[in-house]
Order: C-alpha cells, then sequence, then structure tokens
C-alpha cells in the first residue's frame, strides 16, 4: 500500500509542493520529481556524499533522508548557487583548480564545501579543531576533515582544496 502526502518546501528561492510518497526521499524527491539532476545518486547509502545538498543551512546526504521530513525547509541545491553565465566563486574556483575532473561528485563538493567554510567562518569547531574554545583556522586539515564526507574517486582532492581555500582566504 503506497501512502502519498503534501510536501512543501523552497528550492533554491522558489517554493514547490509536491504530491509524494511517503517513502520517497529527498534525493528522489529533486532528481526524479522536480528534475534537478545536478544533485548525484553515487552509493545510495550516505557514504559517497555525490548527494550532498544544502538544508536550513546545514549539508545532508540527500539519499538519507525522507521528503516529506523537510515540509517547510529551506534547501539549495548545485543548481541553486550558480548558472553557467553567473558561477557561485567555488563553482569557478573549482573550475580554475581542475578540482571537477571527471565531474560526477563536483555538485555534492561544492554544496559541502559552502556549508564548511559557513562552519567556520561561524567558529564551529569540527573534530581536529585544536582548541574548541577558539575559533577554528582555516588549515588544510580543517578543510580536510569537514569535506571527509564527500568521496572524490578521480583523487582530485588537493585541488578541491586549493579552490576552498581560494573562496574562504588564505590560512592564518
Amino acid at each position: 500500500m503506497t501512502v502519498a502526502e503534501e510536501v512543501s518546501f523552497d528550492i533554491n528561492g522558489a517554493s514547490r509542493t509536491l504530491e509524494l510518497d511517503t517513502r520517497t526521499t529527498l534525493l528522489d524527491a529533486l532528481r526524479e520529481h522536480l528534475h534537478l539532476t545536478g544533485t548525484k545518486k553515487g552509493c545510495d547509502h550516505g557514504q559517497c556524499g555525490a548527494c550532498t545538498v544544502i538544508v536550513n543551512g546545514q549539508r545532508i546526504n540527500s539519499c538519507l533522508t525522507l521528503a516529506v521530513m523537510h515540509q517547510g525547509d529551506s534547501i539549495t541545491t548545485i543548481e541553486g548557487l550558480g548558472t553557467p553565465g553567473n558561477l557561485h566563486p567555488l563553482q569557478a574556483a573549482f573550475v580554475k583548480h581542475d578540482g571537477y575532473q571527471c565531474g560526477y561528485c563536483t555538485p555534492g563538493q561544492i554544496c559541502s564545501a559552502v556549508a564548511a567554510i559557513d562552519e567556520i567562518k561561524a567558529g564551529i569547531p569540527s573534530h581536529v579543531s585544536a582548541d574548541l574554545n577558539a575559533a577554528p583556522k582555516l588549515t588544510e586539515t580543517e578543510l580536510r576533515e569537514r569535506m571527509s564526507g564527500n568521496i572524490c574517486r578521480c583523487g582530485a582532492y588537493s585541488n578541491i582544496i586549493e579552490a576552498i581555500t581560494e573562496v574562504a582566504g588564505r590560512p592564518a
């Protein structure tokens, strides 16, 4: 038996309402119902980060959450960050530093990087923060920890870190 429910959320600045099977993941709602295919289906187990989106300012794996759990939430996908004619600074930096290589993981990497920069600027510590009472520093170690849930099978990690560092600013 299928149970459908209406769910409304803000996607990339636009209010959207869908009638969905309550078992529909946020990832499938984005890709299959809203045709926002920039968010990728990788492992479908929350291990690769290809499906990373930003929900209410927090990055999440959209394959691990049900769409109905996000009633009223503000969701940003890669399509909401920039356009081909007006790239988000991180998108432009990924191109400049060849941080995308095959490109499959890039949307999740960029959404995760946006959230990582926001966390550092907000003073939120991570597992590698040396002093939990001090503002975290923008270091390679800090960035790598915050991006650890995003896998790049091409191995573009050093290029990705360079791109993020360029946008966020150099380490102090």
